[in-house]
């Protein structure tokens, strides 16, 4: 039951966000995008509750409640960066709105970037750290190897998240030489 919450938790959120842009650019009715898209938070809400429920009701701990934490976890840190990020994209594509700056590609500014989805995977870690260690408090006595090793998950991703970032800093991409050179060249041209 679990795994289907969740499958309709994640189709809900793209529903709504389609419908809320939609609504926004397409009906020009902000007020109304603007609700629709705050009942985003109350998919998560709702599996949480309906998960804590399922656990006081004497299930017994599985991968279910582990990767609802996970998705939890997932959506409060990447929810509203995913929202904004495909705003800007439908304000280009139906309201003719400039196009949204691309991430940085090269360099320290890249390093950068990756360094702050490195936060938010931390923050997705944490939050769903913090909702297994309070399922297997509230669980109490029973097995809860399978939520503890959904915390191991959750860590391990952002391990592996961080190391990727790292390598951003260490090792960081540098840009073609044409395209330093139209870029210098450009510079020149303006005078600047």
């Amino acid at each position: 039951m679990i795994v289907a919450l969740i499958i309709a938790c994640e189709v809900g959120f793209w529903v709504l966000l389609a419908a809320g842009l939609a609504v926004r650019y397409l009906l020009e009715r902000r007020r109304t995008s603007v609700v629709l898209l705050l009942c985003e938070p109350v998919l998560e809400l709702v599996l949480f509750v309906v998960t804590a429920v399922d656990l006081r009701n004497g299930a017994e701990p599985s991968w279910e409640h582990g990767l609802a934490a996970l998705y939890i976890g997932f959506t409060v840190a990447y929810g509203h960066y995913t929202i904004t990020w495909l705003d800007g994209h439908a304000a280009h594509r139906l309201a003719g709105a400039p196009r949204p700056p691309r991430p940085p590609r090269y360099g320290l500014a890249r390093a950068r970037h990756e360094g702050r989805l490195w936060l938010r995977t931390l923050l997705a870690a944490a939050v769903a750290c913090a909702l297994l260690q309070a399922a297997i408090w509230y669980v109490g006595e029973g097995d809860t190897s399978s939520l503890r090793m959904f915390q191991w998950v959750a860590l391990r991703a952002l391990g592996i998240h961080g190391l990727i970032a790292l390598t951003y800093l260490i090792w960081p991409k540098k840009a073609p030489a044409d395209a330093a050179a139209r870029s210098k060249e450009g510079r020149t041209l303006t005078g600047r």
